[in-house]
């Protein structure tokens, strides 16, 4: 999982990362972060003051891959309907969640004020950046009906993250998939040129 090539600390944040996706940050311990990444406990706290701030440069780094990803379906090139098409049908490892998304369930990251700014910032610039593409279309003509971009992009994370919970629920990626056929169908219901 982790090569030699990278130092003490990326394997430290990156052993968190999975380990916070996997088990949350209760479930999380000190030890099984160093145990995951090959590091020691001196080497640990050498890096990091301690759980609570190994387990934010994580949650931000989760949270910077997040928005990268998401950016290059969004940014893509065709209409506001394609790029938002892409962003829903890009591959995920939907058994497992979301990283981001899983977060909001885990009641002792929530309670941390700094725990939790990454998770709502990183939503909050996903509401926002869908919010500008669904005005492009509207600016464009492509989308038409009487649509609010905010809310309509609430409506497309909610469906990702609700679709998940599904998924995870059922044990399969099908719950997944049909809520996200749905909403492209209602989506392109609107659209007057769907890809």
């Amino acid at each position: 999982m982790y090569t030699r090539l990278m130092t003490t600390s990326e394997r430290l944040i990156e052993a968190t990362r999975e380990l916070l996706w996997e088990r949350g940050y209760v479930g999380t311990s000190p030890k099984a972060i160093q145990q995951a990444a090959g590091a020691g406990q001196g080497s640990m706290y050498h890096h990091f003051a301690g759980k609570p701030d190994l387990a934010l440069a994580a949650i931000r780094r989760t949270a910077e891959e997040m928005r990268a990803v998401a950016e290059v379906s969004l940014s893509g090139g065709g209409s506001a309907y394609a790029r938002v098409e892409a962003y829903l049908l890009r591959e995920r490892d939907v058994l497992r969640g979301c990283p981001i998304g899983r977060l909001t369930m885990d009641p002792d990251a929530m309670a941390s004020e700094e725990l939790r700014a990454p998770v709502d910032e990183t939503l909050d610039w996903l509401r926002g950046r869908l919010a500008f593409v669904i005005q492009e279309g509207l600016d464009s003509g492509e989308l038409a009906g009487p649509l609010d971009p905010v809310e309509l992009a609430a409506t497309i994370v909610a469906t990702v993250q609700g679709g998940y919970v599904l998924a995870r629920a059922s044990g399969s990626p099908a719950a997944f998939d049909t809520a996200v056929r749905g909403l492209l169908a209602l989506l392109g219901r609107l659209s007057s040129r769907t890809a």
